[in-house]
């Protein structure tokens, strides 16, 4: 089915995001004054899934290898610029004051980049009156329409790809060994922002250096997740036991 959209610049995709950032990205928004997150989840991974399974092998190219006690988990880490109300970058117009280098994940919206998740403009914050313009977004054969988009789309991937084990060594350096349950919640870190800058910097500079395998604790808020890890070999530790100024935990789902 063709997708029809055009912006109406009511500026509400500009407003208390939390936006994923390249590595390259992150340390722009840091040096302008921004705050950046690093968000973790992990999958449990006790084999590799097969070859026509499209979205695993989708999210096994975004993560690493780790291992949680003795179960192999695969870990998704993904750096976010962080903020409440309207983005520092927002001009009174809903322009952007930063165009020309505003992040690729901007420059994709409303576009998924998941090549396996369709459109779906009910979960999308534009109004309305968006999917109703003559201008197409992506043809009835899933092609983005606009090259800015459809480059954005790929380079947004690309990126998450190609650092993942980069991400392993930012995660590392920042001793950070805890991550939520893939599709339960995330655990979300905060760092100084002079500290991550210079974490991030370091990384940059040994990006051919092998990471260093850690022993991660998977975190859940619902006891019977804990059992069914633990029973698997996992580490695993309750959300409710997560506290401190510089990580929290976000739940995706329910408490039961």
């Amino acid at each position: 089915m063709t997708l029809h959209f055009s912006c109406t610049m009511c500026g509400r995709c500009c407003h208390g995001l939390r936006l994923p950032l390249s590595m390259a990205e992150a340390q722009a928004w840091l040096e302008n004054g921004g705050d950046v997150e690093v968000f973790c989840e992990a999958i449990p991974w006790p084999e590799e899934p097969p070859a026509d399974n499209g979205p695993a092998w989708h999210k096994r190219k975004r993560s690493f290898l780790a291992r949680s006690g003795h179960l192999p988990v695969r870990v998704i880490v993904t750096l976010v610029a962080s903020f409440a109300g309207a983005c520092p970058n927002l001009r009174a117009d809903m322009g952007c004051g930063i165009y020309e280098r505003r992040p690729t994940a901007c420059r994709v919206y409303p576009a998924e980049v998941n090549p396996f998740i369709s459109v779906d403009p009910a979960m999308k914050l534009c109004p309305p009156e968006a999917w109703h313009a003559p201008e197409v977004l992506q043809d009835d054969e899933g092609r983005w329409a606009d090259p800015v988009v459809a480059g954005a789309v790929i380079k947004r991937r690309e990126d998450d790809y190609a650092e993942a084990e980069a991400r392993a060594r930012l995660c590392a350096l920042l001793g950070m060994h805890e991550a939520g349950l893939s599709n339960e919640g995330v655990l979300v870190y905060a760092p100084a922002r002079a500290h991550l800058q210079q974490v991030l910097q370091a990384v940059a500079e040994t990006s051919n250096s092998p990471g260093e395998e850690h022993d991660w604790v998977l975190v859940s808020h619902r006891l019977r997740t804990m059992w069914l890890l633990e029973s698997a070999g996992a580490r695993a530790m309750q959300a409710v036991d997560i506290a401190g100024a510089e990580h929290r935990f976000v739940s995706f789902v329910g408490d039961e």
